[in-house]
């Protein structure tokens, strides 16, 4: 299988100190040698920026995934574009949903979803895929598709909600994808904000790719705003997999990153921006 390199280009905190823009968002590159694809674009768009510091040109990346609608995960394709032009997009056809968040009962509900509509970007070059069931990117490279939810204790954050019609909802996020890479010595599993649960996302990326081993966890896990009980039983199950790398940022937050260095010390990974992860 070929060999990947996972480049943090966006993310919350700066890990190198080398002029790379920190910001609240997330944005990997995944260089496969044959094929680059990005996986969202953080917020303000400083991933064309601190990619050309990492010395990294993104009008050579092939495709751009966009893990959710919310505006720290797509605020940057519209830079992306601007700089690259013609790209492929794939994403969930909800993409564009009303994505809102509950601010308190007193105040307003402020919008978080795509900072663009669909027509901005489209004139700019962005040519979407849309895509809810499991898709093969490439060989070995699946879009995870709607993530079943099936563990007893994941949940979205209650904070989440979305315009329907006329009425504001708990979110669905249904547009919650991930990605699913096949080595030779297991699982790379790739998340934006695991909005559908960790747990719940692995088990989808056994059952896409008929894989058990899981061999590494990149990305947001979402255990941030999560319940103490979620976290310490998502905690459990990942020590039931035998991680050689665990390297979670973005929406993890800073005390659920420092508890999963203490509880995996020897497969944790910082990932902040600038940091890159080779299998």
């Amino acid at each position: 299988m070929t060999k990947l390199k996972v480049t943090i280009l966006v993310e919350n905190t700066v890990g190198v100190p080398l002029g790379l823009l920190g910001e609240w968002g997330l944005s990997m590159l995944l260089d496969f040698g044959d094929e680059k694809i990005l996986f969202d674009a953080g917020e303000q768009g400083n991933l064309v920026n601190n990619a050309q510091i990492l010395g990294h040109d993104l009008r050579q990346v092939d495709k751009v995934v966009l893990s959710h609608g919310h505006y720290d995960h797509t605020g940057g394709l519209y830079k992306l574009l601007q700089y690259k032009g013609i790209t492929s997009v794939y994403a969930h056809p909800n993409l564009f949903a009303g994505h809102l968040a509950k601010v308190s009962d007193i105040q307003p509900n402020r919008y978080i979803g795509v900072p663009y509509c669909q027509q901005q970007l489209e004139s700019l070059g962005a040519r979407f895929h849309w895509h809810s069931k499991p898709f093969e990117l490439r060989p070995g490279l699946w879009l995870s598709g709607e993530i079943l939810r099936e563990s007893s204790f994941e949940h979205i954050d209650n904070h989440l909600v979305e315009l329907a019609g006329e009425q504001v909802v708990q979110d669905s996020l249904k547009d919650d994808l991930s990605l699913f890479y096949v080595t030779d010595q297991g699982l790379i599993i790739l998340l934006g904000c695991a909005h559908s649960g960790l747990v719940n996302i692995v088990e989808q990326a056994r059952q896409v790719t008929k894989e058990s081993k899981v061999r590494g966890i990149i990305g947001g896990t979402h255990l941030g705003p999560a319940s103490a009980d979620q976290r310490q039983q998502t905690i459990d199950y990942l020590k039931s997999l035998d991680l050689e790398c665990l390297a979670p940022n973005h929406c993890t937050g800073s005390a659920m990153l420092t508890k999963l260095a203490a509880e995996f010390p020897k497969a944790f990974r910082w990932a902040l921006a600038g940091s890159a992860l080779e299998f």
